[in-house]
């Protein structure tokens, strides 16, 4: 078996090997994609809730400007009803003119027509009558004239009051977002930093293993590693290096500042080929169960179980599509992956 494996290490295989970088590149595609929704999902709860106070400032204003335009409506009936007052005492005053200049006409020429001059007076007294009345009138619509003048200057400052703080609401959205932006890319790149930290750390301890490498941004351990065929217990063998990927996670946790939300992520994987277990009924249940025992190992050495989220993908996403025995085993592995929570 040595000698075989030895051959088969000497023999290139270049194919495997594309096939593994190019599913790195869609692995960081779509974890940058994931990245981009979720900072502008939290945009958009911030947007949404700056649109309900820009539309609720929207709605005061275009009360207010219904309510202006209903007083100024009043105020020209207004205005109208003066000019009508107006006209009224102006025909008064001249109906007044005429009678006291009939009066003193038949004065002048006609003697004892005392019955015909009361009536004149008479006449003239009511004359002067509606003259005062139109008086009093015109001055009460010349007092509520002025105070709907003042009520629409008071209803114009408003909405220039609403215009501006709606002007000062764009521009604090503005603001915000863009303030937004720049601290979710500072919190990516201090997680890439730390993550590019950590990595350094393992490849150190695991240098020389030809069945744990990384990558992208995942280190991967063939389940030949950890786990005997078609058990989820790991084996003896394999706890050495799951102790020293359990202090390397406990020196991150000391590192990594408590505001940064930060997982390590772990991936069960198998090959195709139907598993015939009766403890596993599918290879979902097989690789989901390896993936919770390597996240109960590392709790047990001290990892906070709040870092940890356990995944089993059975054979559904393999890195090699073939059907040999050297792409099953490539197939069958447990992947690491430091990522937001």
């Amino acid at each position: 078996m040595p000698g075989a494996r030895s051959r088969r290490r000497i023999e290139a295989n270049y194919w495997p090997g594309f096939v593994d970088a190019l599913s790195s590149l869609l692995l960081v595609i779509i974890f940058m994609l994931s990245l981009f929704m979720l900072t502008q999902f939290f945009l958009g709860q911030e947007l949404e809730g700056r649109d309900t106070a820009l539309a609720r400032l929207n709605s005061q204003i275009a009360e207010l400007t219904e309510s202006l335009q209903l007083e100024r409506s009043n105020s020209d009936d207004l205005t109208a009803q003066l000019a009508t007052l107006t006209a009224t005492l102006s025909s008064a005053q001249s109906e007044n003119a005429s009678l006291n200049s009939q009066l003193a006409g038949i004065g002048a020429g006609i003697d004892g027509k005392d019955e015909t001059i009361a009536g004149l007076q008479d006449d003239i007294l009511a004359a002067q009558e509606l003259s005062d009345e139109a008086n009093a009138q015109v001055a009460l619509l010349n007092q509520q004239l002025a105070a709907l003048r003042t009520q629409i200057g008071a209803l114009e400052a408003a909405l220039e009051a609403s215009e501006a703080r709606d002007t000062q609401s764009r521009t604090q959205i503005a603001d915000l977002g863009r303030r937004l932006n720049v601290a979710l890319a500072q919190r990516v790149q201090d997680l890439t930093r730390y993550r590019s930290d950590f990595f350094g750390r393992l490849r150190e301890i695991l240098e020389g293993r030809a069945d744990v490498r990384v990558v992208g941004d995942r280190f991967v351990f063939q389940s030949e590693v950890l786990f005997d065929p078609g058990q989820a217990d790991v084996q003896p063998e394999g706890l050495p290096d799951l102790d020293a990927l359990a202090a390397a996670i406990l020196q991150l946790e000391t590192e990594i500042p408590p505001d940064i939300n930060w997982v390590l992520r772990i991936d069960g994987h198998t090959d195709s080929r139907p598993i015939s277990n009766a403890r596993f009924p599918s290879n979902w249940e097989l690789s989901a169960a390896r993936a919770i025992s390597v996240a109960e190992y590392l709790v047990s050495k001290g990892v906070s179980p709040n870092r940890l989220v356990a995944a089993g993908f059975g054979e559904f996403t393999p890195l090699d599509p073939g059907t040999t025995d050297e792409a099953y085993r490539r197939n069958r592995r447990i992947e690491f992956k430091l990522t937001e929570g």
